[in-house]
Parts: C-alpha cells; sequence; structure tokens
C-alpha cells in the first residue's frame, strides 16, 4: 500500500496480488478521498493493483474532482480542465507504478469526472464502471470510443440523478463508439448489494 503526493494528486496505491488482472483506477464520490473506494475495489476486482486519486477541487471542505455551480450544475470549463489533469496524472502514475491502461471505477462525482475524461482523453482508460453517473458535458466532443467497454448503473429511485439524465449520457457514449451497458437498478443513489455484484460479474469478462 502506497499513500502520496507524487505527480499532483494525492493518492492511494496498491499493488496487485493476481497477475493479469486490469488495474483499477478509484474515483471517489463529493466529500470522499483516496480511502473510501478501496474495500469497494477489492471486491469489484479481487487481486488487481488500485489506484486511488483524491479530488483537488474543495466544496465546503469536501474534495471533489471538480466545481459544481449549483446541485448538479456543472462549472464545465472547470470539468475539462479537471480532466485534463487527471489524464495527465493517470499517464504519468501508470508509467511509475508499471500498469497497464487502467479501468476506471467512480461513483458520483467521481463517476462523472470518469465520463468527462473519457469524452475529453479516451486515451486514459481502457473500460469504465460508472455508478450514478450523469451527464458531465453539455455539448461532448467527437470522440472516438470504438471497442471501450463501459458498465453504467443507475438507481431508480435516485434523488439526485434523474433517469432520462443517465439515459442520455449512456446515449452519448455509445454514439462516440463505446459497449455500453445501462442498467438501472432499484435503488437510490447509494449503492446496493446490485451494484457491487454486477461490477464484479461484469470485471471479471473484461
Amino acid at each position: 500500500m502506497s499513500t502520496a503526493t507524487e505527480r499532483s494528486f494525492v493518492h492511494r496505491f496498491e499493488p496487485a496480488t493476481v497477475p493479469d488482472r486490469k488495474p483499477l483506477v478509484l474515483l471517489h464520490g463529493t466529500g470522499g478521498d483516496e480511502n473510501d473506494l478501496i474495500d469497494l475495489g477489492r471486491v469489484v476486482a479481487p487481486g488487481a493493483a488500485l489506484l486511488a486519486p483524491r479530488g483537488r477541487v474543495l466544496e465546503n471542505g469536501m474534495p471533489r474532482f471538480f466545481r459544481r455551480l449549483a446541485g448538479g450544475v456543472f462549472d464545465e470549463e472547470d470539468v475539462k480542465r479537471r480532466a485534463g489533469e487527471l489524464a495527465d496524472f493517470l499517464a504519468a502514475a501508470c508509467g511509475h507504478y508499471g500498469l497497464e491502461k487502467p479501468v476506471a471505477l467512480g461513483f458520483s462525482n467521481g463517476a462523472n469526472i470518469a465520463a468527462a475524461t473519457l469524452l475529453l482523453r479516451p486515451e486514459a482508460f481502457a473500460a469504465a464502471i460508472l455508478l450514478r453517473p450523469m451527464v458531465p458535458l453539455r455539448d461532448p466532443p467527437a470522440t472516438d470510443l470504438g471497442g471501450v467497454r463501459i458498465l453504467a448503473l443507475s438507481g431508480a429511485m435516485d434523488p439526485i440523478v434523474p433517469q432520462e439524465n443517465a439515459a442520455r449520457l449512456a446515449d452519448a457514449l455509445k454514439a462516440c463508439g463505446a459497449e455500453v451497458e445501462h442498467i438501472v437498478l432499484p435503488a437510490g443513489h447509494n449503492l446496493a448489494q446490485a451494484d457491487l455484484t454486477l461490477a464484479r460479474q461484469w470485471t471479471a469478462r473484461l
């Protein structure tokens, strides 16, 4: 296990204990940190290397990956800048730790920065698991995501992310050529056991 400020993000790294498992990049939700999703990563991809950066934006003292102007209203210029910073960090960190191109596993704000990074810097991730994501950019660029597999898990009773918004994100990623599996679960914004089960099953097929 390693916790460090190396290469611009405070982060935690756990090396792989099982060969040939794709590494996971764990991207926390608002108010989380580099430790929040470690246990989730261990469940979803047992034995995989785990790289967990802490968001560099503070909102009322709570770490996030980009600024928002209000609930559900994002500062899109900041989204673009922060997605670029994350992609640069991942390239450097993967080189430093000897990792292949990773799989994103993001929850809420972490899922949104993962989606934005896929759309803006598609080279950053080999695949992605987006838990409770929403559209990060109103007018996303034309991006080639051909061959990139994405699992998006939404909650039917999510008070934060409207189903229409999550469906629109899935459609935007599909339009870029990604292979998207979007599942709406009987859940709210918080994660349920079904999220863990589906994410683990999906990751095992990568």
